[in-house]
């Protein structure tokens, strides 16, 4: 039996779609594909490297919770993120692309994202009792996050109207949070070596609009499926575990850390069909495991440098190591690949009160070339971010600290492709780039009581 045209035309608009679509739905800015390379304000200032330089509890909490031995006594950090993400989405088709008058003419465009900033919290407490071989430590801060918003167009074929009436989705939104809750244990095995155990509990959100990740559904019967909304879901909970080691030895300092991943619930989206009627979905998608070392000197009076090597496992993650869609249509995963990243980060003591610092954090790109047509729309291709920052000492208890990031605009871009191959002549382009605004106090609770076994006091 012939299939009638309007449904051809249908079928091929769909798979254009949802190969488009892909990843619009995945984190927008954070530099590790879509995780966040830094917490707090001196992290921050540091690219992130913190894996064996103990400058600030939440740095190492996030990245390595044995470091919490070297810092300078009891403390509190407080910080705000501010994120300024800058995105865009460009794509061509030539007409009749799809079928006759599909498009009726050339079509071409660019839209940006609307302007947005997203605030990250971080709180982080490290407390070690008089005397004691343990120090034990409290992190809460953001982990992983995006925010997407594209208004509808008439000329991106992206952004036009769903079909009949167009090619694409006509507006896309998205947002995912994680935020993790990170307890720590740290227990001095000598006066060199400290090691951590970090048992970690998350929560996230996510919601997409379309949901690509739910199978689409031509409830009204005109021959062209369309995917959902996802827009109402519920928190998803999760849990993993970071285990790491901290080494001294003169003015070297060595660390290693393994965060396990994080196993999440399945993200549950009450949404409709096309009739109004109500349907749910699913979709699992965790955080990477991710392995870190990483090295520290302070063998020049005043200054301390330090370099992180990170491993992240997208490969082996729930909705990130999974590619292509399921035969319902529904998104299987983004199909990104494993990276490695580099953070470097130096410390200069200006005065008893001042310290600057600068930094630079580099990461693979974890968009593959087989995968770009389902990945074009996602801005995670920031690769260079150079960061810098200050702390003033306000009193002896008390300082504030500022940081500045600026993650280099790049891009990507392809064919769309189908199941059958590359579409000729069709284009699409995805470029992000991004500004970070970071502040921050920190409250002392007391001197160090090794200092001369760990020489922490020299590090601030």
């Amino acid at each position: 039996m012939l299939i009638p045209e309007k449904t051809t035309i249908g079928v091929k608009i769909f798979l254009f779609a949802g190969l488009i679509l892909g990843v619009a739905t995945t984190p927008a800015v954070a530099q590790f594909g879509p995780m966040l390379s830094a917490t707090g304000p001196i992290n921050r200032s540091m690219g992130g490297a913190s894996t064996a330089a103990p400058l600030s509890a939440s740095g190492a909490l996030l990245w390595n919770p044995a470091t919490l031995s070297g810092l300078d006594g009891p403390q509190l950090d407080i910080g705000a993120e501010l994120l300024f993400p800058q995105t865009s989405l460009s794509s061509s088709v030539p007409a009749n692309t799809f079928g006759p008058g599909f498009p009726p003419v050339n079509m071409a465009g660019r839209t940006d994202n609307e302007d947005s900033v997203f605030a990250l919290p971080t709180m982080a407490l490290s407390y070690r009792p008089e005397e004691s071989p343990f120090t034990y430590g409290m992190g809460i801060f953001a982990v992983a996050g995006f925010g997407l918003n594209y208004a509808g167009s008439n000329t991106n074929p992206v952004l036009t109207a769903p079909a009949p009436n167009g090619l694409g989705f006509g507006p896309i939104f998205s947002q995912y949070q994680a935020l993790q809750i990170a307890p720590a244990l740290v227990y001095d095995v000598n006066d060199q070596l400290s090691v951590s155990v970090s048992p970690l509990l998350d929560i996230g959100t996510l919601q997409l609009d379309p949901a690509v990740i739910a199978a689409p559904d031509d409830a009204n019967g005109d021959g062209f499926a369309t995917y959902p909304p996802g827009m109402h879901s519920r928190n998803a909970w999760g849990a993993g575990f970071n285990l790491g080691a901290y080494y001294r030895a003169g003015d070297w300092g060595f660390g290693s850390a393994y965060k396990s991943p994080q196993w999440f619930q399945s993200y549950r989206f009450n949404t409709s069909n096309e009739l109004g009627q109500p349907r749910t979905a699913d979709f699992n998608l965790n955080l990477p495991a991710i392995i870190s070392v990483g090295t520290s000197w302070k063998g020049i009076d005043r200054l301390l440098l330090a370099a992180d090597l990170r491993y992240l496992d997208f490969d082996n993650t729930a909705g990130f190591g999974e590619s292509g869609f399921a035969p319902s249509g529904a998104l299987n995963g983004v199909g990104y690949q494993s990276i490695f990243a580099l953070a470097l980060g130096a410390q200069y003591q200006l005065t008893e009160a001042m310290s600057t610092r600068v930094g630079y954090s580099w990461s693979e790109n974890p968009i593959p070339s087989s995968q770009t047509a389902v990945n074009v729309a996602s801005p995670l291709t920031i690769q260079h971010m150079l960061s810098a920052g200050a702390s003033y000492q306000v009193t002896d208890a008390f300082s504030l600290s500022l940081a500045y990031s600026h993650a280099f605009e790049n891009s990507i871009s392809g064919p769309i492709v189908l199941p059958t191959g590359a579409v000729p002549g069709t284009s699409i382009q995805s470029s992000t780039a991004a500004d970070m605004i970071v502040v921050g106090a920190t409250v002392k609770f007391g001197g160090c009581k090794r200092r001369e076994s760990c020489g922490c006091g020299d590090l601030q």
